[in-house]
């Protein structure tokens, strides 16, 4: 007996499965990206903060060569006047710590005590020898484990070799891009076929136009955390405020996670120097702070440049963290959003609309600080 013909497939399970192996290899081409991006995570990471530093600072490079001077001498005295204003704020930041050392000392210890007595009342109960206790093996795990936190902080100089490397070709590469960006993606286009070349040269452009967006409206928006958190916890008469302040303004580039982490360590501050309601009043402060930085400043200054669902803004903070730890939360929304454009610009075939779609409050800078500015570099 002849076996009858096979039964047909299911329509529905051959999409499935025609999908299914786009996925895997969609998947091992990112797994295969990240893991070259972990071994030479160095090397992003400068080339990064020289894409940042562009961004900020181009701008006030065009600026400065309207005013008549040499480009090559406007980028440097950009670049000098940027670096003299984060060695200033460093100054004013070790400043402010190094001249409350003997009062912050005096007052964690008294804070410390509060505390102890805080807990001991209702409706925490606790007995003073087992907080004495805990105080006494915390003291005694430094003091046995002294040899390995100081074999620690010796090979985190390594590390500091490392960061300084990094800086270095952070620095090295922005000189160059601000000088003559457009310059090096003329030149990147030029080495695409013909067909290609048409495709990716708005691609490219849109791709700038929305990381420049991006970049201006994550500064600001730190910023803006940064100047509330230090003028209410300056006003709380919470210590080191200059420095939580400048830790807000750091934190804020992690999206819906550091800011809420960064306010947390200030009200341990407080609870520390001034007692529970003053930290109660800064955990106040975490939820208002939230709710402005989530309802205002991120849809007014953010929604010209990034268009993404707040959900997917979440989902990429945690991979990028996953992927590469603090560095990779950074990087993670900025990257979605360029690529995220670059699919826009790709698909609809007009690059300069997919990427400037909602970027038409940014026009006026960015337009004059991305790659098509092929003024600017012979002037």
């Amino acid at each position: 007996m002849r076996p009858g013909p096979p039964a047909p497939v299911s329509p529905l399970l051959r999409s499935a499965a025609a999908h299914a192996w786009r996925l895997l290899v969609v998947g091992a081409a990112v797994y295969a990206a990240f893991a070259v991006l972990g071994r030479f995570h160095e090397i992003g990471v400068g080339l990064f903060l020289g894409l940042v530093a562009t961004a900020l600072l181009r701008p006030v490079a065009d600026l400065v060569v309207r005013g008549g001077l040499p480009r090559g001498l406007a980028v440097a005295a950009t670049l000098l006047g940027a670096i003299a204003l984060v060695l200033g704020v460093l100054a004013l930041v070790a400043e402010a710590v190094a001249g409350q050392t003997t009062t912050l000392a005096q007052e964690f210890r008294d804070g410390i005590d509060r505390i102890e007595a805080w807990l001991e009342r209702p409706p925490f109960h606790l007995d003073r020898e087992a907080l004495s206790g805990v105080q006494g093996r915390i003291g005694q795990f430094l003091s046995s484990h002294r040899s390995t936190l100081l074999s620690t902080a010796v090979s985190g100089a390594g590390h500091v070799v490392h960061v300084l490397a990094v800086l270095a070709l952070a620095l090295f590469s922005a000189v160059f891009f601000i000088h003559s960006g457009h310059r090096q993606w003329a030149w990147f286009c030029g080495q695409l076929p013909e067909p290609a070349r048409a495709r990716w040269e708005p691609a490219g452009l849109a791709a700038w136009r929305t990381f420049t967006g991006y970049t201006h409206g994550i500064v600001l928006v730190a910023a803006t955390n940064a100047v509330l958190v230090g003028i209410a916890l300056y006003l709380l008469g919470v210590p080191l405020a200059v420095p939580l302040a400048l830790l807000e303004f750091f934190a804020a580039f992690v999206p819906l996670v550091g800011s809420p982490v960064a306010l947390a360590v200030a009200a341990v501050v407080a609870l520390a120097a001034k007692g529970p309601l003053v930290a109660g009043i800064v955990v106040a402060l975490i939820v208002v702070i939230g709710q402005i930085e989530g309802h205002l400043l991120h849809p007014l200054v953010m929604s010209w440049a990034v268009r993404l669902h707040p959900l997917v803004v979440a989902v990429s903070v945690l991979a990028g963290a996953t992927a590469a730890g603090v560095i990779g939360a950074v990087v993670a929304v900025p990257l979605v959003s360029v690529l995220w454009s670059v699919r826009t610009a790709l698909t609809s075939g007009n690059g300069m609309t997919g990427g400037s779609t909602g970027a038409s409050g940014s026009t006026g800078t960015v337009g004059n600080t991305g790659p098509e500015n092929t003024s600017g570099g012979s002037r």
